[in-house]
């Protein structure tokens, strides 16, 4: 039985990658863009979401609040569109291990336990992306901008710039209040 990804000859189906990569474009790019949405129009909005970034260390609130569901938001629809892939996915990169360090780190690495599992598969699938390339059906691909920033250019873009800008962001701006 021949693998999917396969053509008859034993080369690997573009066309199959192309669509295997929008599956994984639009569902993780989506997931970001809702959780942006949520903080936007849901629960506490962006008052509350600032808030909870202000007693978290992460000040200003509002300035914060408003940048990351903007990032999320943006950054997600990017993904979702395989549109500046790699910048898209050096958001998510940045977001995901803002949001590991200040909020999940000292949970452990599982999700049911407020763990950072999810920040990390977030993270590392868009990196995956940027590194392979968005596939044909992505607006990348009808722009010719695949070439130039697929491969380990698409890698060194989203992991390192992602964890350049995360670290920079908590340099900044991260201030937690004194454990008890």
């Amino acid at each position: 039985m021949e693998l999917a990804l396969l053509a008859a000859d034993g080369v690997v189906d573009p066309d199959a990658v192309s669509l295997g990569m929008l599956i994984l474009r639009v569902a993780v790019g989506l997931t970001m863009a809702a959780h942006g949405y949520g903080k936007f129009f849901r629960g506490g909005r962006i008052s509350g979401t600032a808030s909870w970034f202000d007693s978290m260390g992460m000040r200003p609130g509002m300035v914060h609040a408003l940048l990351a569901a903007s990032t999320e938001v943006g950054a997600g629809v990017l993904l979702a569109l395989g549109l500046l892939t790699p910048l898209a996915a050096l958001a998510f990169v940045a977001l995901m291990v803002v949001a590991g360090w200040t909020v999940h780190r000292t949970k452990g690495f599982f999700i049911v336990a407020e763990g950072w599992e999810y920040n990390f598969v977030l993270a590392i699938v868009a990196v995956g992306i940027a590194t392979v390339g968005p596939g044909e059906y992505s607006l990348d691909w009808r722009l010719e901008l695949v070439e130039d920033f697929d491969g380990v250019t698409g890698l060194l873009i989203s992991a390192v710039g992602g964890v350049v800008a995360a670290i920079g962001q908590l340099v900044f701006f991260y201030r937690p209040p004194p454990e008890d």
